[in-house]
């Protein structure tokens, strides 16, 4: 899994941080108080013959990016710093299945290289019904902190495609991330769907959030 991470990544996470996924971020992402981060999400690689993401900060500053060269959709995915640190790691669980469904890692750094640990801190599962038994409905995913767990963390609502989605914690109802399309005061300026607005709640993880819109879009485009 993941064999071309030894050659172009390495992990910005430290090994201080809390063992636990709920604790590190679902907490913090309800009690603490402050003012979102908006980040601007550019459904382009800055490389040329790639896909990808670029992703820029309020000062123009590149935070996050991702960069593939499947011309079909990739079964793994890597979400980098902007030095090409890898930050957060997705797999799909099952190529053949009825329910996509795929596993966010974190990556360990160690001598400088990339490792990926034995299991996902979480999963993420597009919506039975959507895909299954084609019935409408707002929500398009939902997100567990385990493999087994009936009850989802997280639910994401809205429509990826028309760049109106909204990430909710389950257990307080309240928004933590927003994804939105781009406002311009610029008169004359539009942009089009490949370029939209990422609002993280304080206290959410920035790369998480961006992580599950990487799945988002490789779920619904």
């Amino acid at each position: 899994m993941f064999p071309f991470l030894k050659h172009q990544s390495r992990s910005v996470h430290g090994d201080d941080a809390p063992s636990s996924p709920e604790l590190r971020i679902t907490i913090s992402a309800v009690e603490t108080g402050g003012a979102c981060t908006t980040l601007t999400v550019w459904r382009k690689s800055l490389l040329v013959s790639c896909e990808g993401f670029t992703v820029i900060d309020s000062n123009g500053d590149l935070i996050y990016r991702v960069d593939h060269y499947a011309r079909t959709q990739p079964q793994e995915l890597i979400l980098m710093d902007k030095d090409g640190n890898a930050v957060f790691l997705m797999n799909r669980t099952k190529k053949i299945t009825l329910v996509e469904t795929w596993g966010i890692y974190e990556a360990k750094d160690t001598n400088g290289e990339a490792k990926v640990p034995k299991n996902p801190i979480w999963y993420m599962r597009k919506n039975l019904k959507l895909n299954v038994l084609n019935t409408k409905s707002d929500i398009l995913a939902y997100v567990f902190s385990g493999p087994f767990n009936k009850k989802s963390s997280y639910v994401i609502k809205g429509s990826y495609r028309c760049k109106s989605c909204k990430i909710l914690h389950v257990p307080s109802n309240r928004t933590v991330v927003e994804i939105k399309r781009k406002e311009v005061k610029t008169k004359g300026i539009c942009f089009g769907s490949d370029v939209f607005d990422l609002v993280v709640s304080p206290g959410f993880d920035t790369g998480l959030a961006m992580t599950l819109v990487l799945l988002l879009d490789h779920m619904f485009s």
